[in-house]
């Protein structure tokens, strides 16, 4: 496979779209990433403070983490190169900081292999036993097949991200319909920025640094009653 550094043509576009689908059957709706804690913690109250949550998010661990990986993971598929990109997909498990964002990790890359390998891509289906399979490398797999672009990929997760975030504090919160929308608007303009960060960032300097969502996600292992399953 060889990955694109131009613009996606426009069937890869609309590929891109169905990968970052919210109705993409992997379950992901069912994951907070440490909102809905929180929320039951008191730090998310109502849209200032989902916006400030979410947006620090953004900028301190997906810039950080998620792009820089997908970039090197997409490279390893590529080439062929499964070491490359299982190690890759290991530091991104091994950098997640709790046992429910691991096993969250593992249980949307177990979805994905089995959707990828039911819509016919090349190379999934080894990944569904794999200890270090995640959903990026999946994504990233998907992505290199369809021929998109690295940085059209990383903006499309982004984005997904963004949209999901979005949809846990629209139940979680709960805000508005016209609450979360002006969210997702004010922080759909940063991720262009995030994206360029991210892909500039070194090898030896992979790594986010978001305490509070290793504290709300170690909070939401106890919690008591809860929508979410992290």
């Amino acid at each position: 496979m060889r990955m694109r550094t131009a613009m996606t043509d426009p069937v890869a576009d609309l590929r891109l779209r169905q990968l970052t689908s919210a109705a993409l059957p992997v379950g992901a709706f069912a994951y907070s990433q440490g909102l809905e804690s929180a929320v039951e913690l008191g730090w998310i109250r109502g849209p200032v403070q989902a916006q400030q949550w979410i947006g620090g998010l953004l900028e301190h661990t997906l810039s950080r983490l998620e792009v820089p990986l997908l970039a090197r993971l997409m490279a390893a598929f590529a080439r062929a190169d499964e070491a490359s990109a299982e190690r890759w997909s290991g530091l991104l498990l091994a950098l997640r900081d709790t046992a429910e964002l691991r096993a969250q990790e593992r249980a949307l890359g177990t979805a994905w292999a089995a959707l990828l390998v039911d819509l016919g891509v090349p190379g999934a289906a080894p990944w569904s036993e794999r200890p270090q399979r995640t959903a990026l490398a999946l994504y990233a797999l998907a992505t290199v097949h369809y021929g998109i672009a690295v940085q059209d990929a990383a903006q499309a997760l982004l984005w997904a991200w963004l949209e999901a975030q979005a949809s846990a504090a629209l139940r979680a919160v709960p805000l508005g319909h016209a609450a979360v929308q002006r969210v997702i608007h004010a922080l759909a303009a940063a991720i262009p920025a995030a994206v360029t960060s991210g892909l500039a960032v070194a090898d030896e300097d992979i790594g986010a640094g978001a305490p509070a969502l290793a504290i709300a996600s170690c909070r939401h292992e106890m919690q008591y009653s809860r929508l979410f399953r992290s």
